[in-house]
């Protein structure tokens, strides 16, 4: 019983939980503006694809196309737009309504047209003034023709007005809850005609449409919130279309500071990591200067070493060769000296041979002469003194025999 009771309570607070959740979603979903929920760029899109005013309102409300986030009444649901038309001659006022409550409507906005004398087609729409502030027009511009003009000057044409009402609704409608501001906008910008141009005026170009206008004007929800009006709820601003512009200064100047602080942001990281990789680029090229030095020096030494050598290797030869030119010059004098040497001893051994074999004859036959070369030098007379001893040796043994 008690696991029965305690899983019933975890069931209900899980779905109590999710209810809070879906209320807070939705109320963060809705907008404080109410403009933001009705664009009317989209409203004569729309216009200038119908075929009458009746497919008009169908498109108006249709579900799948969801051209309308207005919820006036906060109930949650999005309102109805239902479609009335007031004409006189050439001049047709098509107004536009939100069903609030049983006979209450808020105008929204009024589609004026109107054919001028030369059969030339005017339209605007114009925005409600409570809505959307004074003088909200826009004017589109179609790339063909409408098919709905056609149908306002026909042969017996009555001015439409809707058939539905509060809780009475055709049935291809079916209500949906409101979106947020920003999925409205995007759904509207893919929805919208580019074929199509839309151009802002501040003036309206007939002057019997305002006075149709004023004879069939609806202001329920202005009457209950008279402090609600556009020009309460944006302070110095004429219209939404001053409001845009001052919401494209703004996002662009929210934007610029942002990109500012992003690029600033960027900028201080790119730096950081110029600065690291600077850092780390001078550290490379401290190691790659020191890496590379190595090599260079090494290079350099090794050229060095190798001039060293090479002067060596090439000088050797050549002292070796100078060298060897030199010891064969020493050698060939030498050699070529030594025969000169040997030639001239035996020249002068020759010469002294054979004066001393001349001389020994002379110094037998005359003592004189062997005086004589006594009295020259004793190196000289060296040899004539033996010759003489071996003449008396042999005279002495010519005589004992």
């Amino acid at each position: 019983m008690k696991t029965k009771i305690l899983f019933l309570s975890l069931v209900t607070s899980i779905f109590a939980s999710q209810a809070q959740a879906q209320n807070s979603t939705r109320v963060n979903a809705m907008s404080d503006e109410i403009s933001d929920n009705l664009d009317l760029r989209a409203v004569a899109d729309i216009f200038g694809d119908s075929r009458d005013l009746q497919d008009f309102e169908r498109r108006l409300n249709d579900p799948k196309l969801q051209i309308s986030n207005l919820d006036l009444n906060d109930d949650d649901e999005v309102d109805y737009l239902r479609v009335i038309e007031t004409v006189e001659k050439n001049t047709h006022v098509i107004i536009v309504q939100s069903v609030l409550d049983r006979d209450v409507y808020q105008d929204v906005a009024t589609i004026e047209v109107e054919k001028d004398r030369n059969n030339r087609i005017q339209i605007q729409i114009v925005g409600n003034e409570y809505m959307y502030g004074s003088n909200y027009i826009y004017e589109p511009v179609y790339y063909s023709t409408p098919v709905i003009y056609a149908s306002f000057w026909s042969y017996n044409y009555r001015p439409y007005v809707s058939n539905w009402y509060w809780n009475y609704y055709p049935s291809y409608y079916y209500a949906w809850n409101p979106y947020p501001v920003y999925r409205y906008r995007s759904n509207i910008s893919i929805s919208l005609n580019i074929n199509n141009h839309y151009n802002y005026v501040n003036y309206r170009r007939s002057n019997r449409a305002p006075i149709l206008y004023s004879s069939r004007r609806s202001n329920g929800y202005e009457r209950q919130r008279p402090e609600y009006s556009f020009s309460r709820r944006n302070n110095n601003i004429t219209n939404r279309y001053e409001l845009d512009q001052r919401r494209t200064t703004r996002y662009s100047s929210t934007r610029n500071n942002a990109d500012y602080s992003r690029n600033r942001t960027y900028s201080n990281r790119e730096a950081g990591n110029k600065r690291t990789e600077n850092q780390r680029d001078y550290s490379q090229n401290k190691v790659n200067s020191s890496r590379e030095s190595v090599p260079q020096r090494t290079e350099t030494q090794r050229n060095y070493s190798q001039n060293r050598v090479n002067p060596s290797r090439e000088s050797t030869p050549q002292r070796a060769d100078n060298q060897r030119n030199y010891a064969q010059n020493r050698v060939n004098p030498s050699r070529e000296a030594a025969p000169q040497r040997a030639e001239t001893p035996r020249d002068y051994s020759q010469n002294r041979v054979n004066p001393s074999r001349e001389a020994a004859p002379q110094r037998a036959a005359t003592p004189r002469d062997f005086s004589q070369n006594r009295a020259t030098p004793s190196k000289q007379s060296a040899p004539p003194r033996a010759e003489s001893r071996r003449g008396n040796q042999s005279t002495e043994n010519n005589r004992r025999s």
